[in-house]
């Protein structure tokens, strides 16, 4: 048995011939097209993963030709002319309202922060667009091999994908290298890794003690520069030195990276100013509420620092 992608399964009574139950191939584990396969089944429009049995067949659904040409496909019986054949109805079921899962929500965000269409995501992970699509939109439970194939060509991980470990600090299941060697990265280098934007933490004085906040921050000509409210943590910085770090963490490799940045705070007041701030901002506060104030530190200092193997 073999099938490409958008052909159907078929699973016919054994008694009687009839079709108990057929749905579209929308995820192949085998080159070659042997099973088993991902089906979304045209009663549910769940997806699963199916080991055909004997009372299951493939039927091969023309992807190529027109409908009139000498390749279409017999028109099933009691289908009318005028109107969408089974298989067609089959391949393009209606549209609903999006209802993404968390696993789904996780692949858009990465797909779409890396620049990736859903056909081109789709091409590399080696499924059907609609079942990306699927995956994106419904409440889908991929298979493990779906989701092997999707952080490869995403670039990251199942456990990524899963959202594993979102209430653990990072750095627990990281081992140290074998022989491991912490460099220092230069000022041209610390500011390739903070990027135009991101999230960091500023360190600021509070009447209880210090205190270290995440923020989204932008990068501006010299200066990092966050959006926050007037009444937060964060606005203390204003008025003072701070200290903002970014970092990386790679626990798969026991290896990341961290850079410093520290300099006066200062109210962003003048408007122009402000109004350029917020046109190239790339997201708003992930806190929410009116954030409107803006924040500006101009580094004095930059420093990072990079944990590799000594190997390399």
């Amino acid at each position: 048995m073999r099938a490409q992608l958008g052909d159907q399964l078929v699973i016919e009574s054994p008694s009687t011939g009839a079709t108990r139950r057929d749905g579209e191939i929308v995820g192949l584990h085998h080159e070659d097209g042997t099973p088993p396969y991902d089906v979304r089944w045209s009663d549910t429009d769940d997806v699963t993963l199916v080991f055909p049995g004997p009372d299951a067949h493939i039927r091969h659904i023309e992807h190529e030709h027109g409908p009139g040409s000498a390749h279409e496909p017999a028109r099933p019986p009691g289908d009318q002319p005028g109107r969408p054949s089974s298989a067609q109805a089959l391949a393009s079921p209606p549209r609903r309202p999006p209802d993404p899962g968390d696993v789904g929500r996780r692949v858009a965000a990465e797909r779409t922060r890396r620049g990736l269409t859903r056909e081109e995501t789709a091409r590399r992970a080696g499924m059907a667009p609609a079942y990306l699509a699927y995956v994106e939109e419904r409440p889908a439970n991929p298979t493990t091999a779906s989701l092997v194939r999707l952080a490869d060509a995403l670039g990251t991980t199942i456990v990524a994908l899963r959202g594993g470990g979102m209430d653990l600090p990072p750095g627990q299941g990281g081992q140290a290298l074998l022989h491991p060697q912490l460099l220092d990265l230069g000022p041209d280098e610390c500011r390739a890794r903070l990027s135009a934007y991101g999230v960091g933490r500023v360190a600021v004085s509070t009447s209880q003690g210090p205190a270290v906040v995440p923020v989204n921050y932008e990068v501006a000509g010299d200066a990092i520069a966050f959006r926050t409210a007037p009444d937060s943590v964060p606005a203390r910085a204003v008025g003072s030195e701070v200290a903002f770090e970014v970092d990386h963490i790679d626990e798969a490799m026991s290896q990341g990276w961290s850079v410093l940045v520290v300099g006066p705070a200062r109210e962003v007041t003048d408007p122009h100013e402000v109004r350029e701030l917020v046109d190239r901002a790339h997201s708003k506060p992930w806190a929410g509420r009116e954030r409107e104030m803006w924040v500006s530190i101009q580094p004095t200092r930059i420093t990072g620092r990079r944990i590799t193997s000594a190997q390399r």
